[in-house]
Order: C-alpha cells, then structure tokens, then sequence
C-alpha cells in the first residue's frame, strides 16, 4: 500500500488565491500573495489572466488560460493530497466567465476536506460607476460563488451591481449587503461621517461597523485585492470582527498614504511590509444603527 505523501508542516493554514497576476505592479495575486505570507499563511497562487500591468495604465497584452486548461489545473488541486492543508480559498479577478464554474468546484472540494475552511469572493467587476468585466461576468459570481462564500467585499459600486439597487448611503449599503447573502460583507469605499472620508463598511448579523478615514484622490490600483487578503489573515488568526476590521482599514490606509508621498504609482507594499504586520494609523471605528434597529447584544 503506497503512502500518502507527507503534509507541510505549518503553523497557519494555507490559503488558495485565485486571481490576476501582473508582471509590474502590486494589484490582483501580486498584492494577495504578499499580504498573506508576510503575515505567515502559505498560498496557492493561480492566476486567471496575466497581464504585464494593470490595465489602467494603459492597453496591453492579456493572455488568459485557454478554458480546458484552467478546468484540468483546477480539477489537479481538487485531486491534491495536500488538499486538507487549505483553510481558505480567496477570489478576485477572473479572466473569463468559463473559470467560475471550475473555481466553484474547488472551493466546494476545499469545503469537504476541511468544513472549518472560509472562503472570501471579491467580487472585481467594477468601480467608479463603471463595469470593467463583461456582463456575462456578473452571473456566475452572483449565482455561484456568493452563494458558496462567508466573506465577501465588493466595492459600493460592485453591490449596485451585483444588487440592482441605488446605494445612496450607508444605510442604503447595509441593506443590500444583507440582501447579498454571506455571513460577513465590507462594503469598501463606504460613505465617510467625518467631512472628507471614506470607509469599510462590516455588516455582520446585527453588527453594522464603519472603519473610516481621510480619502485620498487618485490612489493606486490595488487597494481593494490589498484589503480582502489583509482581512482574511486577520480573521484567521482569530481576530474579532470589530478588531479585524479596524487593522485591516488601518494597515491598507497607511501603505497607501505612504505610497502616495513617495510618488509611486503602484502600491509599495516590499517597502512597508511593517504597515501588514503593525500599522499605526488612526482609523476611527464606529457602530452604526442596523436597518432594523436591532443589535446582537
């Protein structure tokens, strides 16, 4: 009888990260790996697309996994012996509409080899009032990854999207984020209460909290793959949401006003790896009033 192979030895579970990669720049799996190993998980990097840069700085090649391919890499780490390894599965950015059914699959088999296992779904379709996917984009990640995910943190835009509804405030944003359907949504780019902010918004059961700070306009790309990895090593590690929320807000605010005074146009995440692990920024966190009026007590 032939030996299963031996398990890395670990202290924190490994995480799955399915996203883009891009050669230049600190966005999609670039941002997500790093956050998650300079904060001790191991990751599963699989890219969806590669591309040489984000595509905000301009037109570029893009070469995406031809589908077939994507389905048998995806049905390789369901097979996998080291499969009880993972104890999370995160999602961003996804080449083409066909990897989310094979995406969907994974997850789920992650699931049975592990049913403590959380899965976070970004849901990158958009921002600033504008789809940067397909329409045929929004379907599968509604109907089959939302449905399968504990986490989820779309951009205000991105849940008028995904809900059909004019968010119009913060009340607005929870509404529809219970509406989405995971035990735990941030909403980031969150209306701001102090004049000139902007926060992330956590809604969880009765819980409504709002981690807020000064906006800064014209940021890099990034911020939100650099939030939802951010938030999964916290909540890992054991933190309280209340707490996992205002590290994660506090981290991501801090890399990126120090991106912003040294000039740079991609996040300089190899040079304030310490931001990850200890930020010192100030983050003013708050509950707010559920729609309903209720609070878990």
């Amino acid at each position: 009888m032939s030996e299963a192979p031996p398990t890395m030895r670990q202290d924190k579970p490994a995480v799955i990260a399915i996203s883009s990669h891009v050669v230049r720049g600190a966005v999609g799996n670039r941002a997500t790996v790093f956050a998650l190993e300079t904060l001790g998980f191991p990751v599963w990097s699989m890219p969806t697309v590669l591309l040489p840069w984000h595509p905000g700085h301009g037109p570029a090649t893009r070469l995406v996994s031809d589908v077939a391919a994507f389905e048998a890499m995806m049905d390789d780490l369901i097979g996998s012996p080291w499969l009880s390894e993972v104890g999370a599965v995160i999602t961003g950015y996804f080449g083409a509409p066909e990897q989310v059914e094979p995406a969907a699959r994974l997850i789920e088999a992650v699931k049975r080899a592990r049913p403590d296992a959380i899965y976070l779904c970004d849901p990158i379709l958009g921002d600033g009032g504008r789809l940067y996917q397909p329409e045929a984009m929004l379907a599968p990640i509604r109907d089959r990854l939302l449905p399968l995910a504990d986490i989820a943190t779309p951009n205000r835009f991105e849940l008028e999207f995904l809900t059909g509804l004019e968010l119009s405030d913060n009340t607005h944003l929870t509404e529809a984020a219970l509406a989405l359907g995971p035990a735990t949504v941030v909403v980031t780019s969150a209306f701001g209460l102090l004049r000139g902010g902007i926060g992330n918004l956590m809604v969880r059961d009765y819980d409504v909290l709002l981690a807020e700070h000064r906006a800064i306009d014209a940021p890099p790309q990034g911020l939100g793959d650099l939030t939802a990895a951010v938030l999964l090593a916290r909540i890992l590690d054991g933190a309280k949401p209340e707490k996992a929320l205002q590290a994660t807000t506090a981290a991501v605010y801090e890399i990126l006003a120090r991106t912003i005074k040294r000039g740079a146009d991609e996040l300089t995440l190899e040079t304030d790896a310490d931001s990850l692990r200890h930020p010192m920024a100030m983050v003013q966190t708050r509950r707010l009033v559920h729609p309903s009026g209720n609070r878990r007590a």
